[in-house]
C-alpha cells in the first residue's frame, strides 16, 4: 500500500520506523528570519515535490528508498527560538540513539543549532561542513543566540567547521571565522574540493542552506545571493565527502517556496534523494559511541 503520509509516497513496508534505516524529521520553523518569510512552508513543499520524483537514481543505479525512510512527526515547537532548538536537539538525539541515519529538513537555518548539538554529542571529533551563502557566525542577533544568523556559531566553538560557498557576512563574524577553512564562493580554485576534504575529520555532518545555490537554479529561498554554486559541482563535492568520510547525518534548510516557481522545491527534493543515494552507495555504516 502507498500513502501520501509517507516520504515520496513510498510503500508502507519501506516507511515503518522499525525497518527503516533513514529517519526524516521535518522542522517547519521560521521564527527569526529577517527578510522573506516562508521557510516554515519549506518542508511541506519539499515533501510534495518528492512525491513527483522518479525513485531510480541513474548515477548510482540504485533505488535508495528501499533502505526505508521513516517520516517522523514534525518538530512544531515555536514558542521561542531557544525552545525550538531544544526540541530539535531532543528529537534528533532520540532517533540517533535508535541507530538510524537521521536527516532533517527545515525551516530556517537556526534549526541546525539543535541538530548539530545532537550529532556532536553522539559522534566523536565531528566535522560540520556548512554549504551556505552566509557565514552565520554571529554570537547573537536580535536578542537571541538561536537566530538564523547564528546557525553555526556554536559549531565553530565545539566542532571542526568547514564552510563552503560563503559570499555574504558581517565584519564582526571575522572574529569567529577560521579563514583557512572557509571556501569563499568568489575564490574557488581547481583543487579546492580535495583541500576541503583534507581538513575534515572522519565523522562529518552536513548542513546545507539552499541559498548556497546560485539563484538562477534555486530562486525560492529567503535570502538569495548572486554568485552561488551550481548543481553538478555541488554533487561532485558531496559525492567526494560520502566516499572519503563517514557522513553521520545531514540537514537541508531555507527553502522558501513560491507557488509560481516549483523548480526550487524539486531541486531540494532531488538533492535530498541524491544524498541518500550517495550515503548507501558509497558510505560507511553508522557507529554510535556509547555515552
Amino acid at each position: 500500500m502507498t500513502t501520501k503520509n509517507n516520504y515520496a509516497g513510498i510503500l508502507d513496508k519501506y516507511a515503518r520506523l522499525e525497518e527503516a534505516k533513514v529517519v526524516l524529521i521535518p522542522v517547519p520553523y521560521d521564527g527569526t528570519s529577517t527578510w522573506q518569510k516562508g521557510a516554515d512552508k519549506g518542508p511541506q513543499a519539499f515533501l510534495e515535490a518528492s512525491e513527483n520524483m522518479e525513485l531510480f537514481d541513474i548515477e548510482t543505479r540504485t533505488e535508495v528508498y528501499k533502505k526505508g525512510v521513516y517520516l517522523a512527526a514534525p518538530v512544531t515547537e515555536n514558542s521561542s527560538p531557544e525552545k525550538m532548538v531544544e526540541a530539535v536537539h531532543k528529537t534528533t538525539k532520540n532517533y540517533i540513539k535508535q541507530d538510524k541515519f537521521v536527516t532533517l529538513f527545515g525551516g530556517e537555518h537556526s534549526i541546525s543549532i539543535g541538530s548539530i548539538r545532537a550529532f556532536n554529542e553522539a559522534f566523536p571529533d565531528l566535522t560540520v561542513v556548512q554549504i551556505d551563502a552566509h557565514a552565520d557566525l554571529r554570537k547573537e542577533y536580535e536578542g537571541s543566540s538561536c537566530n538564523h544568523a547564528c546557525a553555526v556559531h556554536e559549531a565553530s566553538k565545539t566542532t571542526n567547521l568547514v564552510q563552503v560557498g560563503i559570499r555574504s557576512m558581517d565584519e564582526e563574524e571575522l572574529e569567529y571565522m577560521d579563514e583557512n577553512q572557509v571556501y569563499f564562493a568568489h575564490d574557488l580554485y581547481e583543487d579546492w574540493m580535495d583541500d576541503a576534504i583534507g581538513q575534515m575529520t572522519p565523522n562529518v555532518f552536513l548542513t546545507i542552506d539552499l541559498d548556497a545555490f546560485d539563484p538562477s537554479i534555486l530562486p525560492s529561498t529567503g535570502t538569495p545571493e548572486p554568485g552561488g554554486l551550481f548543481w553538478y559541482e555541488t554533487l561532485d563535492f558531496l559525492k567526494l565527502i560520502f566516499k572519503k568520510k563517514n557522513v553521520v547525518g545531514f540537514d537541508i534548510v531555507e527553502l522558501c517556496p513560491n507557488k509560481e516557481e516549483k523548480s526550487s522545491d524539486f531541486l531540494a527534493a532531488k538533492l535530498y534523494y541524491k544524498m541518500l543515494s550517495y550515503k548507501f552507495k558509497y558510505g560507511k555504516p553508522i557507529v554510535i559511541e556509547e555515552e
